[in-house]
C-alpha cells in the first residue's frame, strides 16, 4: 500500500497541470459544501441566539387563555389563579434545569404615567424585585435599584428605562424626581438599560411587536410590594425563569408552567385560564429547519461538480492506463497479480481525489469567511463537514477510479507488452 500511494504521488506530480485540472472539479464540489454548510450553521446559530437573547435563557412563564397572554388590565377572570408565595417560588427554583426564578406584575398602561405635561402612551409598568431587573436583562446606567427598606415600608419609589426617563424628563436627570402612576406619586431612583449584544430577526409586524414592541413602548418597575398602591388589590404573579443552558429552555418552561397549572383547578378545561411558558425554541427551530431545507437543494446542486470531477477522474485514468500499457503488461509478465494491477490504479485515484478533497477544504473555509464579510452573514465552520468531505472525495476517487483499474487489471500481458 505505501509503495502504491508512493507510485501515486510520482504519477500525479509528474503531470502537475493535468492532475490539477483533474482535481478542480473535486475542489470546487468540495469548497462549496463547506461554504454553503459553514454559512448555514453559523446563520442558525444566529437565529438560535437572536430568538433566546444569546444565551441568557430566560423564558417568561404567563397567564394565558385560549393562547393568549392576559394580565390584570384584560376583563378576564383570575380568581383562580394562586398567589404565589416563597414556598412555590423556591420549589420553581429547585427544577433542575431552572438555574433562577423570579415572580412580577405586569400590565400595560395608557395615558396613566406623566410627568409634568408628558406622558408615556403604552408603556409597560412592572412590579417586581432586583431579581427579575436582572433577568429580563437589565444594566443599571445611574442611581441605584430598589433597597430592602424599598419593600419593607412600602415606598412609592421607581426604576425607568432610559427611553422611559428621556421622554418624560426631556433628557433632563431624573433621580430622585417624581412621576406619577396612575395619578399616585413615584420617585425615580435608577435608570436601566437593556443589554442586548444581538438584534433580533424581524420578518414581520408580529415581530416587530414580540421583540421590539415592548422595549420601544418604554418600561416602568416598582417594587412588587407596591403594586396595590396602582391596582388597590392582589393580582397574579407572572413569573420569569433562568435555565440552565439553552437546550434546558424549553423543559424548564414546561416544567415550571406544569407546577403552577397544579394549583388551578380548571388549566386542562378548553378556554381557562392556565400558565403557559414561551416557546421560544419553536419558532428557532421552525426557521432552522427552513434553513435547512435551502441548504439540502444548495448541497446536492454543488454536488453535481463533484459528479462532474469524478468524471474527470474517470477519464485522466484511463488515459494514464492507456500510457502506461506497456508498464501494465510488464508488470504481468513478471508475476503481478489481477488484485495487485487493481490496487495500484485505485490507491492512485483515490489519492488524486484526496488531495483535491483537502484542497477543497481549504478553499472552502476561505470562501466561508469571504461570503461572511461580501454578504454580512455569520459563518461557523463544521468539523463534521469538513471529515464528511474529505472522506467522501476519497470514496469518490475510488467509484470513478474503479472502471480504469478494471481495465488496468484485465489487460493481457502479450498485448500489453505488444501495445504501441
Amino acid at each position: 500500500m505505501i509503495e502504491n500511494i508512493r507510485l501515486s504521488f510520482q504519477g500525479i506530480f509528474s503531470h502537475k497541470l493535468r492532475s490539477f485540472l483533474t482535481m478542480l472539479g473535486i475542489i470546487i464540489g468540495i469548497a462549496s459544501i463547506i461554504a454553503i454548510v459553514s454559512t448555514i450553521k453559523g446563520t442558525n446559530d444566529e437565529i438560535k441566539d437572536s430568538l433566546v437573547g444569546a444565551g441568557d435563557n430566560v423564558v417568561n412563564v404567563n397567564i394565558t387563555q385560549n393562547g393568549m397572554e392576559v394580565t390584570s388590565d384584560y376583563d378576564v377572570d383570575l380568581s383562580e389563579v394562586p398567589i404565589i408565595n416563597d414556598n412555590m417560588l423556591e420549589n420553581i427554583k429547585a427544577i433542575k434545569t431552572v438555574q433562577d426564578a423570579a415572580i412580577y406584575h405586569k400590565r400595560q398602561m395608557y395615558e396613566d404615567i406623566t410627568r409634568l405635561g408628558n406622558e408615556m402612551t403604552g408603556c409597560y409598568l412592572y412590579g417586581g424585585d432586583n431579581s427579575f431587573i436582572n433577568l429580563m436583562g437589565y444594566d443599571l446606567i445611574r442611581g441605584r435599584l430598589f433597597a430592602d427598606a424599598d419593600f419593607e415600608r412600602h415606598r412609592n419609589v421607581t426604576v425607568l428605562d432610559s427611553d422611559t426617563a428621556y421622554s418624560l424628563f426631556d433628557g433632563e436627570d431624573c433621580i430622585d424626581k417624581t412621576i406619577e402612576i396612575s395619578g399616585k406619586p413615584f420617585v425615580v431612583v435608577g435608570i436601566v438599560e437593556k443589554a442586548e449584544t444581538v438584534e433580533p430577526i424581524i420578518n414581520n409586524v408580529n415581530d416587530w411587536y414580540t421583540y421590539y414592541g415592548e422595549a420601544n413602548s418604554g418600561v416602568v418597575i416598582i417594587p412588587d410590594t407596591s403594586w396595590t398602591v396602582i391596582n388597590s388589590f392582589d393580582q397574579p404573579y407572572q413569573v420569569i425563569i433562568k435555565a440552565t443552558s439553552t437546550e434546558d429552555m424549553a423543559d424548564a418552561g414546561k416544567k415550571t408552567q406544569d407546577y403552577l397549572n397544579e394549583y388551578i383547578s380548571s388549566s386542562g378545561e378548553e378556554g381557562s385560564v392556565k400558565y403557559t411558558s414561551e416557546d421560544i425554541m419553536k419558532k428557532a427551530r421552525e426557521l432552522q429547519k427552513l434553513k435547512n431545507s435551502t441548504s439540502k437543494q444548495l448541497i446536492w446542486i454543488a454536488s453535481i461538480s463533484l459528479l462532474v470531477g469524478g468524471i474527470g477522474v474517470m477519464n485522466i485514468m484511463l488515459v494514464s492506463v492507456t500510457e502506461r500499457t506497456r508498464e501494465i503488461g510488464l508488470k504481468k509478465a513478471i508475476g503481478a497479480r489481477k488484485s495487485a494491477i487493481l490496487s495500484q490504479f485505485l490507491t492512485e485515484a483515490a489519492v488524486l481525489t484526496s488531495i483535491g478533497g483537502l484542497l477543497g477544504v481549504a478553499a472552502g473555509i476561505g470562501l466561508a469567511y469571504f461570503i461572511s464579510r461580501l454578504a454580512e452573514v455569520p459563518v461557523a465552520i463544521s468539523v463534521p463537514a469538513i471529515a464528511v468531505s474529505v472522506v467522501f472525495s476519497m470514496v469518490i476517487g475510488i467509484i470513478f477510479g474503479l472502471l480504469p483499474s478494471i481495465k488496468a487489471a484485465n489487460l493481457s500481458p502479450i498485448e500489453a507488452l505488444r501495445y504501441e
